[in-house]
């Protein structure tokens, strides 16, 4: 997806069981049918970290999945705040922490 004016960034931090169950793999499907960009990957706490852009009704349909997380998983809490959009961000990646 391009950066427009109507791109808009967030963060999300997912609490619960949500390493080990294919919670970034999950992101990673979601992003793609939903057209946004940004990562995904495990912090060392055993959050699950997303940075995603796009615009506001695709930012809500992936805080809406987010909250569902994968069927293994255990979403307890999902924090969202804003973020700055990067210029030429086109793709949805897992990283490695």
């Amino acid at each position: 997806m391009a950066t427009t004016d109507h791109t808009l960034a967030r963060r999300f931090l997912v609490r619960g069981r949500v390493q080990g169950v294919g919670f970034r793999w999950f992101v990673e499907r979601e992003a793609f049918i939903l057209q946004i960009a940004g990562w995904v990957r495990n912090n060392p706490d055993g959050t699950v970290e997303i940075v995603a852009q796009g615009t506001r009704d695709q930012l809500a349909g992936l805080h809406s999945r987010l909250r569902e997380g994968p069927r293994a998983a255990r979403v307890d809490h999902v924090e969202v705040s804003e973020a700055q959009p990067v210029a030429g961000l086109t793709s949805f990646l897992i990283q490695d922490f």
